[in-house]
């Protein structure tokens, strides 16, 4: 099969599209043919094995060579023990080796496929939504009728969360740049906050509830930001930082949150296939719908990656396999 190999860390440059062979199925696991995925800031981390806490354990090379975590496919084969899938089925999910031909997957790892996107849209949502819903739901306790700030409104995880805090019936702000005002508003946002001719701090608006994605202001100034009894969840930063890179920011906010009755909490999504399918839902009740910027062929990963890591991507990077 054909997959994205690096054989050490470094700049996207070092991944290489070759022939390798397929992967073989075990009893819990289905295979998969991938149709398409997408790029994350995991990968970008993956790959340039920085900031270096995310070398532990693989020192050297990464442990797996073929990166990738989102996926949308169909089913090829099925393990002697899988009861989920069957040969046929279109699934989405999460799963190390994703920009390649094949990967298996154990079952609890994967979804079906919302019946009403393509593999290229489907193959959006798994890593991005998944963080947005429980950022919102989990960590924000997000309720009906409160006033809800999305700061970095425009990447992958705030165009999610702009959308699942709207069908939750929240009155969302979202902060972005000028470039991407007009998409920001197409989600839903009641409000939209151009972050270079506005200031959110000092707007004298204050929030129930902040989904901090981009981490950009200081933790005084989200605290201003808000509510007295407010939340905020951060759930990113800058890529900042040799060594711990955006978990220096999140944990410096959570320990800010120790004082005072703001919460502030932090977090890293885990894999839920209850939440994928909660987003299936949603998406197919047409009240979430992936924001696309652009799409790239299998061999163009190095491009998609390095786009992402300049900070240009609005929406999600998208692989067609």
């Amino acid at each position: 099969m054909k997959a994205i190999v690096q054989d050490r860390y470094g700049p996207p440059e070092v991944l290489e599209l070759r022939d390798v062979d397929a992967p073989s199925v075990k009893d819990n696991e289905v295979l998969v043919r991938i149709r398409a995925a997408s790029v994350n800031p995991l990968d970008w981390y993956q790959v340039t094995g920085t900031p270096y806490i995310t070398r532990i354990g693989a020192l050297r090379r990464p442990k797996q060579p073929i990166p990738g975590v989102d996926l949308a496919g169909q089913v090829e084969a099925v393990g002697n023990n899988v009861t989920a899938f069957q040969v046929g089925d279109e699934v989405y999910g999460m799963r190390s080796g994703a920009f390649a031909e094949y990967v298996t997957a154990d079952e609890a790892r994967l979804a079906r496929k919302p019946a009403n996107l393509t593999y290229e849209q489907a193959a959006a949502v798994p890593t991005a939504g998944v963080t947005a819903l429980q950022g919102l739901r989990d960590k924000g306790l997000i309720r009906p009728g409160q006033n809800v700030l999305i700061n970095g409104a425009s990447g992958g995880v705030g165009t999610f969360a702009v959308q699942i805090a709207k069908s939750v019936g929240a009155e969302v702000t979202a902060v972005c740049s000028t470039r991407n005002v007009a998409m920001v508003r197409s989600l839903g946002a009641d409000r939209v906050i151009d972050y270079t001719a506005s200031d959110f701090v000092h707007s004298g608006q204050r929030y129930d509830l902040i989904l901090d994605i981009a981490s950009n202001r200081s933790v005084s100034d989200r605290r201003r930001a808000m509510q007295p009894t407010g939340t905020l969840v951060v759930v990113g930063a800058a890529k900042k930082g040799r060594w711990i890179g955006p978990l220096g920011p999140m944990l410096t906010a959570v320990a800010a949150g120790r004082f005072g009755r703001q919460r502030i909490v932090a977090f890293i999504a885990t894999n839920s296939t209850g939440d994928l399918n909660a987003l299936r839902q949603l998406i197919e009740a047409g009240d979430v719908t992936p924001a696309i910027e652009r799409t790239y062929q299998l061999d163009q990963v190095p491009e998609a990656l390095a786009y992402l890591g300049a900070g240009h991507a609005k929406g999600k990077l998208v692989i067609t396999i």
